[in-house]
């Protein structure tokens, strides 16, 4: 490639010379009609040594002698107006300066400006033109798909574009749905649009479609569930684009088509991202977060690797996840320092070691034991890990000066009924009671259900559908709050640059859903229908597992937050004095398998854990 841009390098000066010339010449001849004397002549050449020494300068400078011009852009042509503008000023001084304007008509100056912008830029669209025109997808290829792209919007057209110009992919626009009337009957691309998503379903059959793409990366899931509807009954397989809070850089490609997933159908707006505040706190600084190989830990390390930390310290306690988020790390990532540590956050010896070896500046608390039937048996193992290893990471953070411990925990915590539940809300307890003894900021952020979360219900779900089900529901009437890990991770980070220390913050978990919904989504988007190709049953709720999930306790308010999808829990902060005692009675009768005995003195840390309460009734 570089052989290729020095052999053109030459012919790109010489035209731009031609330009640079033509240009004067044409505007002296436009200002006296064509007809130009011995006194116009020698104003030209007194002006073309400027004017080409000059032009060339700029024209460097603005980067308008490199550039492949076959994907000429708006933006191009902004920095041709502004290296052209400022050429002419120069020009115009020079002119003012040395010759007083003399035998130069300001009308010259302000034509050669115009003229040069004009041929340099239309040269260029000239040749992306040509090259559009020039290797045209063939009429029809082996193997070529026709496409109906849903959306004649930025995305949509992008798509278009290098669908028409790309040989190597085999599918073939055939048109634009747009539900916007201004766009029907309009053409993009040179493609028209063929009508609104009420018509995907005939004009499909209309149009022998292969294959449907939706280019809306920001539409609601309840339209692209209406979409899906829509081909499902036409019969034809339909892809779309990842969200806009996946299109990190903008950028829109037929690389990136997917399948729809659950995610799409849930349709969680994207979130507004405080970059600036985010940046703040993470950039430059040394980052630690537990649990780093988890669903939420992995996602954080890539959302704060983003921010370019200082380093970036993988504190996991299980090997072959740890090892995976590294490797994916450091190949998207190759400039940020990386240490993947083994760990347990139980042995405070080894976490000492650690936080005195890196001094991280900001921690995020994401390890804990999650799986409420699994806790329900092994509650001793839920309080060693969540109350006291959070403990143990939360001293050791306020020790060593760590500037903010952001602690990750769920709505389970809320009015819990199960082991989970109350050791989280333990843990909550325990991160606000250490504000008052420490110059570390503490901050916990609560949030429900995340999508495709390990071990959760959509790759169970996944599972049983593939091997032909049924699928199983623990009750009709279920629900849970969900949003999907990215998102979750990203408010994460925008919560961690809020608050002064003891908040619990709460995320916007929108509407709960029914899992039973769920399922039926899941059966019909592997393209099979629910109760007939592929049965759902209901087990009955599990050891401690709530009908409803809860993101407030009762007497917690809430109070807005400069961010619209984050709220704060006004709650009341317990005395660190009186809680310490009551978490080593707590780690003494876990030690001892006291399993009895540690529901009862949960119960006495966390007064609203009710273990005993029927789950119908919650």
């Amino acid at each position: 490639m570089l052989t290729f841009f020095h052999k053109r390098m030459p012919f790109i000066i010489i035209l731009n010379l031609i330009i640079i010339v033509a240009s004067l010449v044409l505007a002296f001849a436009v200002r006296y009609d064509f007809i130009l004397g011995a006194m116009e002549i020698k104003a030209f050449w007194r002006l073309l040594p400027a004017v080409v020494l000059i032009k060339i300068v700029l024209f460097w400078r603005y980067n308008l002698f490199s550039g492949w011009w076959r994907y000429v852009s708006m933006t191009d042509l902004i920095e041709i107006f502004k290296a052209n503008v400022l050429a002419s000023a120069a020009v115009t001084g020079y002119a003012v300066f040395v010759y007083r304007l003399e035998l130069i008509p300001r009308t010259v100056l302000f034509l050669d400006g115009l003229f040069c912008f004009m041929a340099i830029g239309g040269v260029r669209f000239l040749i992306r033109a040509w090259r559009e025109g020039r290797y045209p997808k063939s009429s029809k290829r082996d193997g070529e798909r026709r496409l109906l792209i849903v959306g004649a919007g930025n995305a949509g057209q992008i798509i278009a574009r290098e669908l028409r110009i790309n040989n190597d992919l085999k599918y073939k626009a055939v048109g634009f749905i747009d539900d916007d009337p201004l766009k029907q009957r309009e053409k993009f691309q040179g493609i028209s649009v063929l009508g609104t998503c009420d018509d995907i379903e005939s004009i499909c059959r209309r149009k022998r479609i292969a294959e449907v793409l939706i280019a809306m990366p920001s539409v609601s899931g309840a339209k692209i569930k209406e979409i899906v509807f829509q081909c499902q009954q036409a019969h034809v397989p339909y892809k779309t684009l990842p969200g806009v809070s996946s299109l990190i850089d903008g950028s829109v490609s037929v690389q990136q088509l997917k399948d729809v997933s659950l995610e799409d159908l849930l349709g969680r707006k994207p979130v507004k991202l405080e970059s600036g505040k985010i940046s703040d706190y993470l950039k430059g600084k040394r980052v630690l977060i537990t649990g780093a190989g988890g669903s939420i830990g992995s996602e954080l390390c890539r959302q704060v690797a983003r921010f370019v930390p200082d380093k970036l310290i993988l504190f996991e306690n299980a090997e072959t996840p740890l090892f995976l988020i590294e490797q994916e790390l450091g190949q998207t990532f190759p400039n940020i320092s990386l240490y993947p540590i083994v760990g347990d956050i139980r042995h405070r010896a080894r976490v000492e070691a650690i936080f005195d070896e890196f001094m991280p500046q900001v921690v995020f608390h994401a390890a804990a034991y999650k799986h409420v039937p699994m806790m329900e048996i092994n509650p001793a193992e839920a309080v060693n890990n969540n109350v006291r290893g959070t403990q143990v990471v939360a001293e050791t953070a306020s020790a060593f000066g760590v500037e903010r411990f952001v602690m990750i925990s769920t709505d389970k915590a809320v009015n819990p009924t199960n082991i989970m539940g109350a050791t989280k809300r333990t843990a909550e307890k325990l991160v606000q009671a250490m504000v008052a003894k420490s110059k570390t900021c503490f901050v916990t952020v609560r949030f429900g259900n995340v999508l495709g979360s390990n071990g959760s219900v959509i790759p169970t779900f996944t599972n049983q559908i593939r091997a032909g089900g049924p699928v199983t529901v623990t009750h009709p009437d279920i629900t849970r709050f969900f949003m999907t890990i990215p998102e979750a991770s990203q408010l994460v980070l925008q919560a961690g640059s809020m608050g002064d220390g003891g908040e619990i913050f709460l995320l916007d978990m929108g509407e709960p859903v029914k899992i039973v919904h769920l399922a039926e989504e899941l059966i019909r988007l592997s393209g099979k229908k629910p109760y007939e190709d592929i049965d759902i049953t209901f087990t009955g709720l599990r050891p401690g597992e709530k009908l409803y999930e809860e993101l407030l306790l009762d007497g917690e308010g809430v109070k807005p937050t400069r961010h619209e999808k984050i709220c704060v829990a006004d709650s009341v902060v317990d005395d660190i004095l009186e809680l310490k005692p009551k978490l080593e009675e707590l780690y003494m009768v876990a030690r001892q398998m006291d399993l009895p005995q540690v529901c009862e003195h949960l119960h006495s840390i966390v007064p609203e854990y009710n273990k005993s309460k029927p789950a119908d009734d919650i």
